[in-house]
Order: C-alpha cells, then structure tokens, then sequence
C-alpha cells in the first residue's frame, strides 16, 4: 500500500539533493530534472518496495542517472523538450569555485564524474559505490584516482611569471 504522506516527506527531504547529484553527474541541469522527476515517478509506482529498500534515495539516484543515460543513447535533444520554466525562481550567485568545479567535472568521463559525485558530495564508500554503479570496488577506486587527477588537472591554476633575462 502506498503512503502519499510518507512518499511526499521522502521526496521533499531528498529531491533538491539527488537533483544536484545527478546534475553533477551528467552535466545537463534540464536532463538531471527530467531524469530525477522520472524515477520519482517510478519510485511513488513502486513505493512498497521502494520504502523497504537500504537506501530509496540512492534508489531514486540509481534510477535517475540511468534513466539519463538511456535518453542520451536513444535521442539526447528528446529531454530538451521538457525543460521547465525555472525564471520566476531566486537563484543564489554562483561563486567562481562552483563554475569551476562544474566546469573541470564535464571535462572527465562520465565513469569518473559519477564516482567523483557519489563519493565527494554524496559521501559513500567505495563498497557502496561499486555496489550502486554494479564496478567492481577496483574499477571505482581507479576511477577515483584517475578522476582526481583529472580534475587537478581542470582546477590547478598556473600563475604566469615574468621572463628577467631569462630567468623565472
């Protein structure tokens, strides 16, 4: 038996998070947005089970990010379509970190964003990674270490310095 009461507290404590998460992971706000509505829908169809499961939010996530990745392969302009209206919403400013951040995570693989994420700003394990991702705990801990690299690559900032005479 569903619980609206009790499916609407999960949502409205947990939707603005995995929207972040999985905006994070692909890279795509209006994708991340449908993808998320996606699999709440599809967790409210299945909430009995869903509610029972470890984790229904990292359920929801799991669904999302794959639901996301099923649209890209069969048309990606599809999820376009549905962007919402969000121009009557406050939106704090974005500091030049996060505009960073955002962008050196879209230069990695995909593999290594969505590690990245689940590990950094979700905060799992590598055991609960591999176990939502179905890798193996290897592949996501080279995974971690390659994106890492990655991302200082993306991030470091090098400081130009002035040639006196050949000399730095």
């Amino acid at each position: 038996m569903r619980n609206a009461h009790e499916f609407d507290d999960f949502y409205t404590a947990s939707s603005r998070r995995v929207l972040g998460q999985v905006y994070a992971m692909i890279g795509n706000h209006a994708e991340a947005e449908d993808a998320v509505a996606e699999a709440y829908l599809r967790a409210w169809d299945r909430w009995s089970r869903v509610r029972e499961c470890d984790s229904p939010e990292a359920w929801v996530r799991r669904v999302a990010y794959r639901i996301a990745v099923s649209a890209w392969r069969k048309a990606a302009n599809r999820l376009r379509a549905h962007r919402r209206d969000t121009t009557t919403e406050q939106v704090d400013a974005i500091s030049p970190d996060h505009v960073a951040l955002v962008h050196a995570l879209r230069q990695i693989s995909a593999d290594q964003r969505r590690v990245i994420v689940l590990h950094h700003l979700v905060g799992l394990s590598v055991a609960e990674i591999a176990a939502e991702t179905g890798a193996s705990p290897n592949t996501v801990k080279t995974w971690l270490a390659r994106g890492r690299r990655a991302l200082a690559e993306h991030l470091t900032t090098v400081e130009p310095y002035v040639m006196d005479g050949g000399q730095p």
